[in-house]
């Protein structure tokens, strides 16, 4: 049951991030996003003082959509806070924060574990929030070109429908759900799912923005995205449970040694939007997955004998090669698409991220089920270096394509 503490938040999230993102290109990218950081900050109050699990899960439901309001348009802002020259180095700078955030979020937590109860989780996200939201207000910019089509309520809902049965659909699979049940949801799937995206195809601005899916780097992007969230989960899922059960690590010290990981993603990440103003990010995504590709399969070959030593510098391999990737197709996606299609842009983004990381959890459980305990989390980290194999692979396919940066 627990886990529908997790489940609620990234299922809130998945059905409501492109409406949000369609959103920002309507109403302005600030709006959204203020109105998501209130709205984060009034859930995380309601979660702290959740007195059932009932109630928590909704909360965790509505900080859901939310955080899916935050990030619809947080690199659609970065677009407008930016000149266009300087854009990767912008998003260097949001992948360094992010970074930071990652490192530091584990021990944080561990230290409020340490002296108060699990509500003081949330309850700290209070004095954040609002911090954010009066920084907000008072300095993000407010873009002047918006668009001046109607909202699609109807396409809304049937990308609710349609993402939220595939998510709920491949964490049936990974749980062994019985399986006329699961059959009923992809019949809904396919009706569904069919249904919105003949829709999107008459839309002239659609909610799921198939058109930017013709621009050809736009396209190979975001499905390099897909593949390298698909790596990465598979390795941060599995990696614990050999830390933990293998080599016998407590929690904390588990949470210590995945720390190099972000913080190498934290000095790369940076230094890569410096370098895409003068290689070409196909070349830098390539290396980007190639490196973590290398350390994900040299993940694969550790032992109970393996020292922390070994570990961490692999993991560091891990987190620069990503660095190296994350910022220059991030900021490839967004400067293809048209400026007012910013939102829309952002949002495939982030269901980019989103559908990797689902998928690779998923295939972390599939394979957890099929393969010997000793082995299993070796072979998740070498399904994710395949597929960071194939990242680079369709990185290096833009070469053909000029830089939009």
């Amino acid at each position: 049951s627990s886990i529908w503490v997790v489940n609620a938040f990234q299922l809130a999230m998945t059905i409501s991030l492109l409406a949000f993102s369609s959103l920002g290109d309507l109403w302005g990218y600030k709006r959204v996003y203020v109105l998501g950081l209130s709205m984060f900050t009034v859930t995380s109050l309601i979660c702290a003082l959740s007195d059932s699990f009932i109630t928590l899960v909704i909360a965790r439901g509505l900080q859901g959509f939310s955080a899916a309001a935050i990030t619809s348009v947080n690199t659609a802002l970065l677009r407008v806070i930016f000149p266009a020259r300087f854009l990767a180095r912008g998003m260097g700078i949001n992948g360094l924060i992010i970074a930071v955030a990652a490192a530091a979020g584990p021990t944080v937590a561990a230290g409020i574990l340490a002296i108060a109860d699990w509500p003081w989780l949330f309850a700290i996200n209070v004095p954040l929030g609002l911090t954010a939201l009066l920084l907000g207000i008072k300095h993000l910019p407010r873009q002047e070109e918006r668009t001046k089509r109607k909202f699609d309520y109807i396409s809304a809902i049937a990308n609710a429908v349609t993402f939220g049965l595939l998510i709920y659909t491949l964490d049936g699979f990974a749980h062994h759900e019985k399986m006329d049940f699961l059959f009923i949801q992809l019949i809904v799937l396919a009706v569904v799912g069919t249904y919105y995206v003949r829709r999107q195809l008459t839309q002239t601005t659609p909610l799921l923005p198939l058109d930017l899916l013709r621009i050809p780097i736009f396209r190979l992007s975001i499905l390099t995205s897909i593949c390298s969230f698909i790596a990465q989960m598979t390795a941060m899922v599995s990696l614990p449970f050999f830390l933990q059960n293998t080599l016998g690590h407590s929690e904390v010290m588990t949470g210590l040694l995945l720390t190099p990981w972000p913080l190498a993603t934290l000095v790369t990440a940076p230094l890569a939007g410096y370098l895409v103003e003068r290689i070409h990010p196909g070349i830098l995504g390539s290396v980007g997955m190639a490196l973590f590709a290398v350390g994900l399969f040299s993940l694969s070959s550790l032992t109970a004998e393996s020292s922390d030593i070994s570990i961490i510098l692999r993991l560091m391999l891990c987190g620069a090669g990503f660095g190296l990737f994350q910022t220059p197709n991030n900021s490839t996606i967004i400067s293809s698409a048209p400026t007012q299609r910013s939102g829309g842009a952002s949002g495939m983004l982030g269901m980019a991220r989103l559908l990797g990381q689902t998928t690779g959890t998923t295939l972390v459980a599939l394979l957890f089920s099929f393969v010997a305990h000793d082995r299993s989390t070796a072979v998740c980290l070498m399904v994710g270096s395949g597929f960071a194999v194939v990242a680079a692979i369709v990185s290096s396919l833009r070469l053909s394509q000029p830089s939009t940066l």
